[in-house]
């Protein structure tokens, strides 16, 4: 396996990762290209979209200005923070997928209280969480799918219902982790990125239809249909991401987040060292990101640490010693979602079989599986220092003060403690 000179990420990394003569990755290009970027004038640029796009609302008849996607994490907070220091007065939608924390439930709320907006929440049903999770997982690997789905339909739902024409998204993760794009793509949200991306290229009809379809009925698939493209240029929605408008710094933004709003982390974790990522969905940090390792032999440690060693935070030697500790390891929440479909462990790995990628993965004399290569091996590579970033900070592990609750509680539907009323 290729891996990249200067951060952690190997050659199969998903979406597509290029390498260049140097065995540098795109996503290290493309981050080594952002301070060159006139911000200044992006900003602008985005204010005058606001200015436009409110107009429009206002003139349907809203009293919001644009819609924003929210979980209640960190990104959420920092993009409704920007959008009340505009003095818009965005919508905010939410899907709820129903693996909640108590800690997601605290955030949301905060960020409610913080800066005191409407939520408008869709929660879909236990069961249609339970089938399309077993589905996915034996059909694409990913237990998450009714998510994703949710996240990228509700709100655009959502714009077509209320007539509101803008949705500000926060990071394009893809664009900037693999350079899938170039900043001066600007990419928006399209409905072909949707499907292709977020919904593993399955719509509600195709797995309705596939084959191997025993148990989702189509009212578990209801909520993802997408509007038609009548209602979407009736409304004239249009969705932009926050990260092509500002230089974004995930760490910084949290902290500011942490500090002033009360933005709350976890105290530990099992996956990574990261403590402020992906809190409102007990498996995005366990099963989900564990089932991405037994795909591609690599997890969020992987992730987290190519962003602090572009950001001069780690150096690439840091980085792999976190690779090694924390890829691996196999998560406590999995037990509770085998709990949750009624499958074991055994039926679980056994439908990653056929989904290991066979550039890392291979079967011992004993027929079990074992990776091939890692980066621990690529530790000493030629022209790793001629690449290498100079370390601009150190590494700080953002870390809120310690309130009750544990991420390790069961599926969390809903939790009226945590209503502010």
């Amino acid at each position: 396996m290729e891996y990249c000179k200067r951060c952690c990420y190997p050659a199969n990394a998903k979406p597509t990762i290029l390498f260049d003569e140097q065995g540098v990755c795109s996503g290290c290009r493309l981050h080594e290209s952002r301070p060159a970027v006139d911000w200044d004038a992006k900003w602008k640029q985005f204010q005058e979209i606001l200015k436009e796009y409110s107009a429009k609302a206002r003139a349907n008849g809203s009293t919001y200005d644009l819609i924003i996607p929210v979980s209640g994490g960190k990104d959420s907070h920092y993009q409704v923070h920007c959008i009340k220091e505009l003095g818009y007065n965005p919508l905010l939608v939410c899907y709820n997928h129903g693996f909640n924390t108590k800690r997601g439930i605290r955030n949301l709320t905060n960020m409610l209280k913080q800066f005191n907006c409407d939520l408008l929440r869709f929660t879909t049903s236990p069961e249609a969480a339970r089938v399309l999770s077993k589905f996915m997982l034996k059909t694409v690997g990913d237990i998450t799918w009714h998510y994703h789905a949710g996240i990228m339909t509700f709100p655009i739902k959502s714009a077509v219902m209320y007539k509101i024409p803008l949705i500000l998204w926060g990071e394009h993760g893809r664009s900037d982790r693999t350079g899938m794009y170039n900043q001066s793509d600007m990419l928006e949200f399209s409905k072909k990125d949707r499907q292709e991306h977020s919904m593993r290229g399955f719509e509600p009809d195709d797995i309705l239809r596939h084959p191997n379809n025993t148990e989702v009925k189509p009212e578990h698939v209801n909520p993802f249909y997408y509007p038609s493209d009548k209602e979407i240029e009736s409304v004239g929605v249009r969705g932009i991401y926050l990260s092509n408008y500002i230089s974004w710094n995930d760490r910084k933004q949290t902290k500011e987040m942490i500090e002033t709003f009360g933005f709350e982390t976890a105290q530990s974790r099992e996956r990574t060292y990261s403590l402020h990522a992906k809190l409102d969905d007990i498996h995005a940090n366990g099963t989900h990101d564990f089932l991405k390792y037994l795909k591609f032999g690599y997890g969020r440690a992987t992730d987290d640490t190519t962003i602090d060693i572009r950001h001069g935070r780690m150096t690439r030697e840091e980085g792999i010693a976190m690779v090694a500790k924390y890829d691996h390891v196999r998560p406590s929440d999995l037990d509770i979602w085998l709990k949750f479909t009624g499958m074991t462990e055994q039926e679980f790995l056994a439908c990653v079989d056929h989904l290991r990628d066979p550039l890392i993965w291979e079967k011992d004399a004993n027929g079990q599986w074992k990776t091939k290569d890692s980066i621990a091996n690529h530790i000493h590579d030629a022209g790793i220092d001629d690449v290498r970033l100079p370390r601009k900070e150190s590494l700080e592990i953002l870390r809120s003060a310690a309130l009750p609750g544990s991420s390790r509680d069961d599926h969390i539907l809903e939790d009226t403690n945590y209503i502010w009323l």
